[in-house]
């Protein structure tokens, strides 16, 4: 028995996917040029496909699960369910005007133009608001549609804003906020289930690992009370006496998003020799 993954064969997501499965601790033979590959060490097999056809092949069961991003599913309307959402290729489908025009509202889309490689999720998005406005699918390089009088706006995927600025555009509405996800067969059988749960198991490991930094630091005892409010950790901090007198050593676990106020916070009520130390994995 194997679990049969598709992931992009490339692309954005590509490279992170096979990263996160390496992180894992899956041994993956040859990935580069190939369409499928298995795992040495892990019952999986992999499948190397365009990202427009995974949640197809995932729902007729060809695939098992697959890693995709959430524009590319929910545009694609097919029936794969979301298992983990994996924090990476990060973006937003969004609607996009002319730098030099006014925009007041959904509403000044009423009768527009709008060029998009996303025809399902912009149709959705204009029905939800009562807007009537004629879609063009095209397939590739959206923004330039308004620059040669293809359209009057578009609607297409952002991530730093760059390629919008490049071609005289600004962002006025955001359809659909998208990552990398996990998806499944609505179908697995018992022993499938059993395979997936193992390697979401490891995933959400290496998600907290990513999330989160190990710190050591040093601490007058009298202090050690009021520096150890500000880490909570994954439980408590542990504390250790160290060799000279009066001091002891604080171990704890900061996440990313709060790492940097909290390290000021503890530099402040008298911590020294703070190391921060990237952690592989996190088991809680």
């Amino acid at each position: 028995m194997k679990l049969r993954i598709a992931i992009q064969k490339s692309g954005r997501l590509y490279e992170d996917s096979v990263q996160l499965l390496k992180e894992c601790g899956i041994a993956l033979r040859n990935v580069k040029d190939r369409l499928k590959t298995e795992a040495d060490n892990f019952p999986l097999e992999v499948f190397f496909l365009r990202d427009d056809d995974i949640p197809q092949y995932v729902e007729d069961g060809v695939a098992d699960i697959g890693i995709v991003g959430e524009n590319v599913l929910y545009e694609k309307n097919k029936k794969a369910a979301i298992v983990e959402k994996l924090g990476f290729g990060k973006c937003r489908l969004s609607v996009a005007i002319p730098r030099s025009q006014q925009y007041e509202g959904i509403r000044s889309l009423e009768g527009k133009r709008i060029a998009t490689s996303y025809p399902f999720l912009v149709n959705e998005f204009l029905a939800k608001n009562n807007v009537q406005a004629e879609i063009h699918e095209i397939s590739g390089s959206v923004e330039i549609a308004p620059g040669i009088g293809l359209a009057d706006v578009v609607a297409d995927l952002v991530s730093s804003g760059s390629t919008l600025l490049m071609n005289g555009l600004k962002e006025v509405e955001v359809l659909l906020q998208s990552q990398a996800v996990l998806v499944r067969n609505n179908n697995l059988d018992a022993e499938q289930q059993k395979l997936l749960d193992k390697l979401v198991f490891r995933i959400r490991s290496v998600k907290k690992a990513n999330n989160n930094k190990y710190i050591l630091l040093n601490a007058p005892n009298d202090k050690v009370q009021e520096i150890i409010s500000l880490l909570p950790g994954m439980k408590s901090p542990t504390v250790l006496p160290l060799a000279e007198a009066g001091w002891s050593s604080v171990h704890s676990v900061l996440s990313e998003d709060t790492f940097w106020d909290i390290i000021e916070q503890l530099k402040a009520a008298g911590a020294q020799g703070i190391l921060v130390v990237p952690i592989e994995k996190m088991i809680i």
